[in-house]
């Protein structure tokens, strides 16, 4: 199953939660997924601090090596970033009235993803933890096997 097809497949399982373009955003988030990378989970959402501001959707795919955010800009270009092991420190849940925000917290920024469908906020939460907890194992322990 590609990107898209599991961008869809969430926003069907979550259909309050807010995104826009799904098709446009996963083709960017695609071409950036290594051919030696595992797609584990995808969802969509907006990526701001606020729950009004609706417009800025974004696909965020976690892989086996990585978390990969992408948007494809309206006109023209697109947005990339990706939250290797190392950069990666914690995950914040909020759960409001009608929406909750998953702000990942990384060594440069938080990245505040919003307007979820509260009922999401495990899934994703589960998926992305037990993914870097995982991920942050393995990455310590061929550091330490570097330093030996």
């Amino acid at each position: 199953m590609n990107i898209y097809e599991q961008a869809l497949a969430f926003k069907r399982r979550y259909p309050k939660t807010i995104a826009w373009r799904i098709k446009a955003h996963s083709k960017v988030a695609q071409t950036h997924v290594n051919p030696d990378e595992t797609v584990k989970y995808v969802f969509a959402c907006q990526k701001n601090h606020r729950s009004y501001e609706i417009f800025r959707t974004f696909i965020i795919v976690v892989t086996d090596k990585r978390i990969i955010v992408a948007q494809k800009r309206l006109i023209f270009g697109y947005l990339f970033i990706s939250i290797t092991p190392d950069m990666y420190n914690d995950l914040t849940i909020m759960m409001g009235l009608l929406w909750g925000k998953v702000c990942i917290d990384t060594v440069k920024e938080v990245v505040v993803l919003s307007n979820i469908q509260k009922e999401a906020l495990d899934e994703i939460e589960t998926a992305i933890t037990q993914n870097m907890i995982d991920l942050k194992a393995n990455y310590t322990n061929y550091r330490h096997e570097l330093n030996k």
